[in-house]
């Protein structure tokens, strides 16, 4: 057995981002296999929490630095002064940040499989960081983001009521759950915002009016639930940018079902919205969490009134979901009520012909009507090529369906 050879600093080892495609995948791996094993040994890191499942991913591949047991003492000790110095660390965090904002334009993979071991191993390394001093404050551990939108104000009403607000950008702050993330528990997705919250909220601010998000469609109290919300940049986004629409008094509620997911909501709206939850005596928020399951809904407060709209982004990841998704917006939506459904289709990967559970759902053949006599069925379907930076490699393209209550059939699409 060879003995195991010294760690390397990651400012000296890592091949540079900008070059990525020029190097072999076995280099690629075997950077982050180095990172795994100078940062994850550590018995309180989040990367030994890894599913079962995912083991041989996140775990077993041999890094270089655990070749010889007798000699961990001395090699442990450099380990130990390489995995200290916060420069290094600085280095590293910031190289495995520009790898997983790119990775999806990589081609130096040689499989999708080979694709997700790298992010797998990339988040894990970025995962024990974040776990390594259980004496720092919740808010010292997290990776918070802004995000920028451009608001295409395109009626009179609107530019009026904009006139007193000086910028048009609408600007959403959001942290992951990476941090608390329960690596043992893949039900946990929304702890991460997935392209299809991207997509829809670029569509939302660039043309809310093609969304029927105006006061003229919607009055001045419009009651809307996100279903599925994750992180909340969908439900966040519409409180921020119904009020320069001149609809100022929308209650938006935000629902998922995993409460680690909930708690990381319920603290993405206390950052978008802080002086309404801080100040004594001023306006609650826009928007509030609540927690929906959808196979099994409690449609009592807050959920006990019918929503003028529904919205849900890249929440079908098995073949059940569509219908329960499908039975609990039936409860849930007026009769001239709208639901858009942004789809993410997949196809490669286990989540490989999910997509068309929604058309089969949403059918109209379910013999599911409303007290009018209508059923709940696609009325339009408009299609979206995944852009350069969004989503990931498995994401091919999206697909927004609107859904509604309609007493003539099913339309038909191409």
């Amino acid at each position: 057995m060879c003995p195991a050879r010294r760690p390397l600093p990651p400012s000296s080892s890592l091949p540079a981002i900008r070059s990525l495609n020029d190097e072999p995948e076995s280099r690629i791996l075997s950077a982050l296999g180095d990172l795994y094993g100078l940062y994850c040994p550590l018995p309180t890191s989040l990367a030994f929490q890894a599913n079962s499942a995912h083991k041989d991913l996140l775990i077993t591949a041999d890094s270089g630095y655990a070749s010889d047991n007798d000699e961990d003492d001395g090699k442990d000790e450099e380990n130990f002064e390489l995995r200290e110095d916060p420069y290094e660390r600085a280095f590293a965090e910031r190289w495995l940040t520009s790898f997983l904002g790119r990775v999806e334009e990589l081609t130096c993979f040689e499989s999708e499989d080979s694709q997700q071991h790298a992010v797998d191993k990339a988040y894990c390394v970025l995962a024990s960081f974040l776990g390594q001093d259980k004496e720092e404050d919740v808010e010292d551990t997290e990776i918070t983001r802004d995000y920028h939108f451009a608001l295409n104000l395109d009626s009179s009403e609107a530019r009026e009521h904009e006139e007193n607000t000086e910028s048009k950008t609408v600007t959403v702050q959001l942290t992951d759950g990476l941090a608390g993330r329960d690596n043992t528990d893949h039900t946990d997705v929304g702890l991460q915002s997935w392209g299809a919250a991207f997509i829809f909220t670029e569509l939302m601010c660039n043309g809310p009016a093609r969304l029927n998000f105006s006061r003229d469609a919607l009055g001045s109290a419009p009651h809307i639930v996100e279903l599925g919300a994750g992180t909340g940049l969908v439900g966040i986004a519409l409180g921020k940018i119904l009020p320069r629409l001149g609809v100022p008094k929308s209650t938006i509620i935000a629902t998922d079902f995993h409460p680690t997911v909930l708690a990381n909501l319920e603290a993405n709206i206390i950052k978008n919205f802080p002086t309404q939850i801080q100040e004594e005596g001023s306006m609650s928020p826009p928007i509030q969490a609540a927690r929906l399951d959808w196979q099994t809904p409690d449609l009592s407060s807050p959920l006990d009134k019918q929503a003028d709209v529904l919205v849900a982004t890249d929440v079908i990841y098995g073949p059940e979901h569509a219908i329960w998704l499908r039975d609990c917006a039936a409860r849930m939506l007026k009769p001239d009520g709208v639901f858009w459904l942004m789809l993410t289709v997949r196809t490669t990967g286990k989540f490989e012909g999910i997509s068309g559970t929604v058309r089969a759902s949403f059918n109209g053949h379910d013999g599911l009507r409303n007290p009018q006599g209508c059923v709940l069925t696609i009325l339009d379907e408009e299609c979206f090529a995944r852009p350069s930076g969004i989503g990931r490699g498995d994401e091919s393209e999206y697909r927004l369906f609107k859904i509604g209550w309609a007493s003539w059939g099913i339309k038909e699409h191409s």
